[in-house]
């Protein structure tokens, strides 16, 4: 199973630099260009599973997937909570909402929450030997 939390750690790197949300004119950002903040931390949060895979300690593993997920989650809906407090000088709501929508989820985060539920659904599934001694 290491190779599969491996993989998706791979995956939650690689994805952070991949097009996260397409804003017209501007074009594509990544996790870096969104906020140095939540890049960092969504790298801090990955090495730290690094350190549960080469421990081969599936608890650390799982906990750092989960809080990358939750980082993730949080990070959407700052992203559409931003673009709606962008667009704030506008006096319509419908208008506001309207220019909101412009801006773009893009492949990226698919690549992002694959990696990170990987990491938390690749544990480590012990087989039991079923051999029953008489």
């Amino acid at each position: 199973m290491k190779n599969i939390q491996l993989l998706g750690l791979l995956l939650v790197v690689v994805g952070s630099f991949l097009p996260l949300v397409h804003v017209p004119i501007i074009g594509n950002w990544n996790y870096w260009k969104l906020d140095h903040y939540l890049a960092i931390a969504c790298w801090i949060f990955a090495a730290c599973a690094v350190f549960g895979i080469v421990n081969n300690n599936a608890k650390i593993v799982r906990f750092f997937g989960v809080l990358l997920i939750l980082l993730f989650a949080f990070t959407l809906v700052a992203v559409k909570l931003q673009s709606l407090d962008y667009f704030s000088f506008l006096p319509f709501k419908s208008w506001r909402e309207a220019f909101a929508g412009i801006v773009k989820l893009k492949w990226g985060w698919i690549v992002e929450f694959l990696g990170a539920f990987l990491m938390v659904f690749a544990g480590n599934s012990k087989k039991v030997n079923q051999r029953t001694q008489i």
